[in-house]
């Protein structure tokens, strides 16, 4: 049977429309601009001024020099190391701490909490963390790039949440089984809330493939700096030392400046691609978690 439509319903149907596709332009193009940007002639993105919404002279050469950046290749073993120990770990701390919050007869849930969230919206600042960091040995070291971040409040509250939703007669019926409580969260809990763990991995993996301000303040070796920094050496402080030779060798004098430019696009995309690329592969469980997450427990 054919439902009428009223004419306010079709309006705000086509306005939503107009909206939607207004905002996936907006949101989608700066990404695009800097893949054609990276894969367009250098003489083209230095005189061009504007948007970009085709690529021009294509060529790969701006790929060809960022891919022998010698840094290039460290960082990015060092952001991946960072990037799975972190997340590792904090899923498995996290995971504990929401399991004992989930349970009703955890004995003094409530204040221990309110101090967890406390740390929310409270902390020590930038010169007393770093000197906690300082005296317990983890300056300039690579523990310090996920360690002291790997558990983070709002996502055992969000995992918390998530485990609430689960049935107590599982967790009862395991109890009279003989299963401990490691047993219960390893082999019932979690495997029952792949979507809640899915998004919290996404978020960590996410927010670790991006930091740099920890490795800014904390690391001085660059052999161990995570993706980022050499993302933002080349970006903002435009540092092109490592390059510099490659570049002079294989280009014209007059075609630095402009090759220059195109190997940042280039070097944007390297590093953002894979962490994008990954994003179609946890869509279906982060819709799912975030509504688990977002019930009240």
């Amino acid at each position: 049977m054919k439902v009428k439509r009223a004419v306010s319903d079709i309006i705000f149907d086509t306005f939503n429309i107009i909206f939607m596709i207004i905002l996936v332009i907006v949101t989608l193009y700066p990404f695009l601009h800097v893949v054609f940007a990276s894969v367009s002639s250098s003489s083209y993105v230095m005189l061009h001024k504007g948007l970009i919404l085709w690529p021009r002279g294509f060529n790969l050469r701006a790929y060809s020099f960022a891919l022998r950046h010698p840094m290039l290749g460290l960082s990015y073993l060092n952001t991946i190391y960072y990037a799975s120990m972190g997340t590792i770990l904090g899923l498995f701390l996290m995971s504990l701490a929401a399991y004992a919050f989930a349970k009703r007869s955890f004995p003094g849930k409530k204040f221990f909490l309110f101090i967890i969230v406390f740390t929310m919206f409270f902390g020590g600042g930038l010169i007393p963390t770093y000197l906690n960091i300082k005296n317990l040995g983890l300056l300039n070291t690579r523990l310090v790039m996920f360690l002291p971040t790997c558990i983070s409040t709002w996502s055992i509250i969000i995992m918390r949440t998530g485990f609430s939703q689960l049935p107590e007669s599982l967790v009862e019926s395991a109890y009279l089984d003989g299963a401990n409580d490691f047993q219960i969260l390893f082999k019932i809990t979690l495997p029952l809330s792949k979507a809640v763990i899915a998004v919290i991995a996404l978020y960590s993996i996410v927010g670790y493939w991006n930091s740099w301000f920890n490795a800014l303040i904390y690391l001085n070796d660059r052999k161990k700096y995570p993706l980022q920094m050499i993302l933002r050496e080349i970006l903002i402080i435009g540092e092109m030392a490592d390059l510099e030779t490659t570049i002079a060798e294989e280009t014209f004098a007059s075609e630095r400046a402009s090759i220059a430019q195109v190997i940042k696009y280039a070097t944007m995309v390297l590093t953002t691609g894979p962490i994008i690329a990954a994003y179609p592969f946890l869509q279906k469980y982060f819709v799912k978690g975030v509504m688990i997450g977002s019930l009240k427990g």
